[in-house]
C-alpha cells in the first residue's frame, strides 16, 4: 500500500524545497546564500586582520553578555606574565582563524546589534610572527579595562609552561633563580676543588663565582637577543627591546 512505503527523507526535503523554490531558481538561491555568507566572512576577516580600524571600544548589550567571558586587563596581564604570552591587536597576528571565529563574531554582532572592532588576541609571541597553533584567545574591548572573550582555538598550552618561564617573569624571579642555581652548583662542586670538609670562605668565593658567571651569561644573552621580562613585554608589539 502507498501509505506503508518507507519515507525517503531526501525526497521529502526536495518536495518541501520545491514548494518555495523552483528547480531553475535553486542554483541562484544557493549562490545568493553562499555569497552573503562569504561576503560577511570577508568583512569580518578584514576587520580582524586590520583591527583596530575605527575604534577600540564596543557597545555590548549588558543584558545579553556572558559574564564568564568578561575579563579585566589586570587578569589578562597576570596570565600573560605567568605564561609568557602576548596580548596584542589582531593586526599583528600571523596565524589562521578557524571558521568558528567568523560564526561567533557574526552571531555576537547580531545579538548585540553592533559591529565589533578593536579585536585583541592572547597568544605566544612566536604566533605573532610565525604560523603556530598554540592556544590563541580572541577578545573584543568593552571599555574601562574590560575585554570580552569571543573564542579560543588551537591546542592547549603545555602544563609546564608556567614553570618553564617562571624565571623570566620578572627581576625578582630571575634573582631567586640565579641564587638557587648558584647555591646548588656550589654544593655539588665544592668537594672537587677543596680537600677540606668545610671551608666557609672558599665556599662563599665559589658561590660568588657561579653567581657572577650565570648573571653575566644571562645579561649577555638578554642584550644579544633583545629579550625582556614577561611582565614588561606582555603588551609590547616589538619582538626585541627598543
Amino acid at each position: 500500500m502507498e501509505i506503508l512505503r518507507p519515507i525517503d527523507i531526501q525526497q521529502q526535503l526536495i518536495k518541501e524545497r520545491n514548494k518555495t523554490v523552483k528547480d531553475e531558481e535553486i542554483l541562484g538561491w544557493v549562490y545568493s546564500v553562499l555569497s552573503k555568507e562569504e561576503s560577511s566572512n570577508l568583512s569580518i576577516l578584514n576587520r580582524l586582520t586590520n583591527s583596530p580600524i575605527e575604534r577600540n571600544l564596543n557597545n555590548f548589550d549588558i543584558d545579553k553578555v556572558d559574564t564568564d567571558a568578561i575579563f579585566h586587563i589586570s587578569q589578562i596581564q597576570k596570565i600573560c606574565g605567568d605564561y609568557r604570552l602576548r596580548f596584542l591587536d589582531t593586526k599583528y597576528f600571523k596565524g589562521n582563524y578557524p571558521v568558528e571565529v567568523m560564526s561567533k563574531i557574526e552571531a555576537l554582532e547580531k545579538e548585540h546589534e553592533t559591529t565589533l572592532d578593536g579585536f585583541k588576541i592572547i597568544a605566544p609571541s612566536k604566533l605573532f610572527r610565525l604560523d603556530k597553533a598554540d592556544d590563541p584567545l580572541l577578545f573584543a574591548p568593552m571599555g574601562n579595562g574590560y575585554f570580552y572573550l569571543i573564542h579560543k582555538w588551537g591546542t592547549d598550552l603545555h602544563p609546564m609552561r608556567k614553570v618553564k618561564y617562571w624565571a623570566v617573569k620578572n627581576v625578582e624571579n630571575m634573582g631567586i633563580s640565579i641564587f638557587v642555581t648558584s647555591l646548588l652548583l656550589t654544593i655539588l662542586t665544592m668537594k672537587f676543588f677543596s680537600t677540606d670538609t668545610f671551608n666557609m670562605g672558599y665556599n662563599v668565593v665559589l658561590f660568588l663565582f657561579y653567581f657572577k658567571g650565570i648573571l653575566g651569561m644571562i645579561f649577555f644573552y638578554g642584550a644579544a637577543s633583545g629579550k625582556n621580562f614577561s611582565e614588561y613585554c606582555w603588551a609590547s608589539k616589538y619582538d626585541k627591546i627598543t
